[in-house]
């Protein structure tokens, strides 16, 4: 028989421990969003180069971050550099987990969004007095992220939600990690976790909405 008698309140009194771990869960989204698409521009490049070592350690970080499980390459950043005397936080071992993660995933976005951007755009470049350098700059790099940008909202959102795998190696400040101590003192699972989901849906969503709008108002052309 069913008597399970839920006590929102208590889910809701702990809700400004939950935003606050709703803000370290952004914290690390946005850092590893940053840093990874500075990677995966430079492995993009690296893909495209023609230098076989430079497009085969892009090919390689691209093929394990896109066909192991994310778990896996949190634990390698925590676990995995510990058994070599390089110990991380928690907080930094889901960064670069999450890190790598992105930019596996961005280069192969960027390389299509590349491949999308006529060779004549370049040459036009050139021909206005551009190296090789200021053309892919100035010119065929802003292409590319705007073609890139909302498969860039999607890992975004990705990002986020692998925030939650933190609590695997001791992250307890994200809001998951929060959820679940707070969890441990109260034991109301049901209440705590469905308002987590909720901030989390939230979240999201408030992200994938303004990305629309901002698509809509930068990229009319």
């Amino acid at each position: 028989m069913f008597n399970y008698t839920f006590q929102w309140k208590q889910a809701l009194a702990r809700l400004p421990q939950m935003l606050d771990g709703a803000i370290v869960t952004m914290q690390i989204a946005i850092l590893s969003m940053a840093i990874g698409i500075l990677l995966a521009v430079v492995l993009t490049m690296f893909r495209l180069s023609g230098n076989r070592a430079l497009s085969a350690i892009a090919k390689t970080w691209v093929e394990i971050a896109r066909n192991t499980p994310a778990l896996f390459q949190i634990y390698m950043a925590h676990f995995g550099l510990g058994s070599f005397g390089i110990h991380l936080s928690p907080f930094a071992s889901i960064l670069l987990g999450i890190t790598f993660n992105n930019a596996g995933y961005l280069t192969e976005n960027f390389r299509g969004a590349l491949k999308a951007i006529p060779d004549t755009q370049t040459r036009a470049g050139r021909s206005l007095g551009f190296g090789a350098a200021g053309a892919f700059r100035y010119i065929v790099l802003p292409q590319m992220l705007r073609i890139s940008f909302l498969p860039m909202t999607n890992q975004m959102v990705w990002a986020i939600l692998m925030t939650s795998l933190g609590v695997t190696v001791g992250m307890n400040s994200d809001l998951y990690g929060v959820t679940q101590d707070l969890n441990a003192l109260t034991f109301r699972t049901f209440e705590l976790f469905a308002v987590a989901a909720v901030i989390f849906y939230l979240i999201t969503k408030v992200i994938t909405l303004g990305a629309r709008l901002v698509a809509s108002r930068l990229f009319r052309y």
